[in-house]
């Protein structure tokens, strides 16, 4: 690396921690106005015609949201349902607030992203979507934690991530190959990632799920935790994705796989039975 490049890579390095150190993180606007939405909708005494006039404000989320009442988990009435309140109503207000996230992530991932860049951020997105299904499944089918909490976890846990290669966009000439970016990327998307789910007012325990979820230290426990449950989906995503779920050694698996008390032979059986379901829950939060 050339001294220019060192540099570089040290003004970029400078950047992340003066953003993180002022706690000023530098979003697209697109994504401050949906966050400001998400916000809003935290408020318990918020009305449902409120929660429709805050949502109409943002047509991106409101195509989402009239899009999910309608899918098939939400809507078993085949009556087609095209009023922001009545959509709203029948999703319930969690929902609502996790799909502003996922809205939000995208437009992360879409923000004049190009080429390489744009495929990066695909990428990350799509496994992104996965793992937030997977959470969903198992948290429904293995433990009494809400499916909906385990579902926001699992489309966050790479947000950090998300961050850095938009504010790398930035600095295209400074990588000399991928491997310097992801390992730059490997190295702060923790500590970017703890400052945005703070900046986001994301509960604690999917903080800690989000942070903790790729820990090797996660203890071994008989109360289930959404650290589990994302950890636990991170893994099965990774194996299946590579198909080398058949060569794990079930023997030697991660704490959180040993606290849902999951072997070869229930994963195969919750992978037969939730097929369908993981299916159905992309096609709701992509």
């Amino acid at each position: 690396m050339t001294a220019s490049e060192k540099n570089r890579e040290f003004e970029f390095i400078e950047g992340l921690t003066a953003e993180l150190s002022a706690k000023e993180l530098i979003f697209p606007t697109s994504l401050n106005a949906t966050m400001k939405i998400r916000k809003a909708l935290s408020n318990p005494d918020i009305s449902n015609d409120a929660v429709a006039r805050i949502i109409s404000a943002e047509p991106v989320l409101s195509a989402q949201v009239l899009r999910l009442s309608n899918s098939i988990i939400y809507n078993r009435t085949n009556k087609r349902i095209s009023e922001l309140r009545v959509a709203t109503m029948a999703l319930g207000f969690a929902a609502v607030r996790n799909v502003a996230i996922s809205v939000g992530m995208k437009q992360l991932t879409e923000h004049k992203s190009t080429g390489q860049s744009s495929q990066r951020m695909e990428g990350l997105w799509t496994r992104s979507l996965r793992v937030a299904a997977m959470s969903y499944v198992v948290a429904k089918n293995l433990t009494r934690l809400s499916p909906d909490k385990a579902l926001l976890a699992g489309l966050l846990h790479d947000v950090g991530k998300f961050y850095i290669l938009n504010r790398a966009r930035h600095y295209q000439d400074l990588f000399v190959s991928e491997k310097a970016l992801w390992d730059l990327v490997d190295q702060w998307h923790g500590s970017i990632g703890a400052a945005i789910l703070e900046n986001w007012d994301i509960s604690d325990d999917i903080r800690s799920a989000v942070m903790d979820c790729r820990s090797p230290d996660i203890p071994l426990a008989p109360k289930h935790t959404l650290t589990d449950v994302v950890a636990t989906a991170d893994f099965l995503d990774a194996h299946f994705v590579a198909k080398s779920i058949d060569v794990v050694n079930w023997k030697v698996i991660p704490p959180a796989l040993q606290n849902l008390q999951l072997d070869q032979e229930k994963v195969e059986a919750l992978m037969s039975e939730t097929k369908g379901e993981l299916g159905l829950i992309l096609q709701a939060i992509a």
